[in-house]
């Protein structure tokens, strides 16, 4: 009996998963979010925390994923080699790694700042105008990660089965991550409470050396790109 193997297409919608889903993961940090959430909208009910939510996740979903299918094409407009693309936003991922290793108290001092805002207009303000800004952007999918979501997106491969597989399993890494934003932020109270910021920090400090590693892996993927054609033609 012959072993089965794998589709080419499924292969890489699993490696696709697996590489983007801890990348979005760090760069987000729904449940550090969830933190800052609670705080600033801490004077709404629940009906109306769980509600804006839902609509976070819904816009954070929508960022994510426009990202992700079209900003490695739209940087190719303007002439930019994927390779190229891959070597820069893999560099620009490592970059935002590193920072969250080094110095994870500015990126929440950020953060804060970014959802400020929200805290003024909580009781005169309605839903539609906090939930998408600063909520969304730039407070949960802001430039970073939107950088995230490009490099991810300029990993895929050029043609064939893999390329649909990666960009399908990429995608669903997005879904994944903003319905993870939808429960920590619609449970945000729970999450202070068996969490709390000591325990989110190291969570988030694991998930940026995950991210490291991602953007590390694109940058190589880049490199070898460029340097692969150059070799082989001096080898022969």
């Amino acid at each position: 009996m012959r072993p089965v193997t794998p589709l080419p297409g499924l292969e890489a919608a699993l490696q696709s998963f697996l590489l983007a889903l801890p990348a979005l993961f760090s760069i987000v940090n729904p449940l550090g979010g969830a933190l800052i959430f609670a705080e600033v909208t801490g004077r709404r009910t629940h009906a109306e925390r769980a509600l804006l939510a839902r609509r976070i996740g819904l816009y954070a979903s929508v960022v994510m994923l426009v990202s992700l299918w079209a900003g490695a094409a739209l940087l190719a407009f303007f002439g930019i080699t994927l390779a190229a693309l891959r070597i820069a936003g893999g560099l620009v991922v490592a970059a935002q790694a590193w920072r969250l290793l080094a110095v994870p108290e500015e990126r929440e001092a950020r953060k804060a700042a970014q959802a400020e805002p929200a805290r003024g207009q909580e009781v005169a303000g309605s839903l539609d105008e906090i939930a998408f800004f600063p909520l969304t952007l730039p407070f949960t999918t802001g430039p970073g990660t939107i950088s995230v979501a490009i490099a991810l997106g300029a990993a895929r491969p050029e043609s064939g089965p893999g390329h649909w597989g990666f960009l399908a399993g990429a995608s669903a890494a997005a879904l994944a991550i903003a319905l993870a934003v939808r429960v920590a932020y619609a449970s945000a109270d729970r999450v202070v409470e068996r969490i709390g910021h000591a325990r989110a920090r190291v969570l988030g400090r694991l998930s940026a050396f995950l991210l490291l590693c991602v953007g590390t892996q694109i940058t190589l993927t880049g490199v070898t790109d460029v340097l692969g054609p150059l070799l082989a033609a001096r080898g022969r």
